[in-house]
């Protein structure tokens, strides 16, 4: 179990999920051969062949008198395209209790967006039906982010997603729609990095001095870091997507921020360093 001081706030790694290679579906730029070329990787984020290392996890942040689960990845039960995703059965919310945090002590949830590995723990099967994981929480979701999703008609696999992770929450009155410069809480506040998904956004954490960013999945891997170009094949807009990449990674570049990925493996967190005209993480 990972954890993470800013200031006051303490925020805490829980693993669904973790893989090597297989991620061509995801990032098919990021060859084998590509990714060697970028030879900070090794050995936390690709393995000595250059396949890629990923993670689907949530990250839990305890700020003073709030407790916070920011993306509540693929859950159990649900049928899904990919197979290792589909009909899950695995002990997510057991790692979740046992690292101090009981899905009932959860009081917000917040869905960066909703694609189907950011959405899935906030239902749970019972008696047959989808059910509030968190009954106690209110769930975030960005008002934008929300509508394109409720009507969203042409991905079957995204109105399935819809129909058994949001749809319920929301039919339970438990979810909040907000804007994406939302804050919380004094020490964490939404921050837009739109092109992902048409109402992205990634959480921002202050706090003495001291700041922290959770990506998202405006970056899906630290290899966008040295080629922001790099497209992911689930990005609405594309073009966005890099240049917002590029323009979160500028501002965060060379300063004590820290940057906290979302689907990085190993460290997960580390800081973001001008590498010629493109960024590195320093862990």
């Amino acid at each position: 179990m990972q954890t993470w001081r800013v200031g006051d706030v303490t925020i805490t790694k829980v693993v669904e999920l973790e893989a090597t290679g297989g991620t061509k579906f995801i990032l098919p730029e990021a060859t084998r051969e590509a990714a060697l070329q970028i030879q900070w990787m090794y050995p936390h984020f690709m393995d000595e062949a250059g396949r890629l290392k990923m993670s689907i996890h949530a990250l839990v942040i305890e700020a003073p008198g709030r407790r916070i689960l920011v993306d509540t990845c693929l859950g159990n039960d649900k049928p899904r395209d990919i197979p290792g995703w589909s009909q899950r059965q695995g002990p997510f919310l057991r790692e979740l209790a046992a690292a101090g945090f009981a899905r009932e002590t959860i009081d917000t949830v917040v869905c960066t967006h909703l694609h189907v590995d950011h959405v899935g723990w906030n239902t749970m099967l019972e008696d047959n039906r989808w059910a509030p994981t968190f009954p106690n929480a209110r769930y975030l979701l960005g008002r934008t982010e929300f509508e394109y999703w409720r009507t969203q008609e042409v991905n079957k696999q995204a109105r399935v997603v819809y129909a058994d992770s949001v749809q319920p929450v929301f039919e339970a009155g438990l979810v909040d729609l907000v804007e994406t410069n939302h804050r919380l809480c004094d020490e964490v506040t939404l921050t837009p990095t739109v092109g992902h998904t048409p109402g992205h956004v990634s959480v921002h954490i202050s706090s003495r001095g001291a700041e922290a960013l959770i990506t998202g999945d405006f970056a899906h891997h630290p290899c966008q870091l040295a080629k922001p170009e790099w497209a992911s094949t689930s990005d609405y807009d594309t073009a966005g997507a890099a240049k917002t990449r590029r323009d979160t990674l500028g501002r965060l570049a060379n300063t004590p921020s820290l940057l906290i990925g979302t689907h990085f493996a190993g460290p997960t967190a580390g800081h973001v360093v001008r590498d010629g005209d493109a960024f590195r993480l320093e862990v």
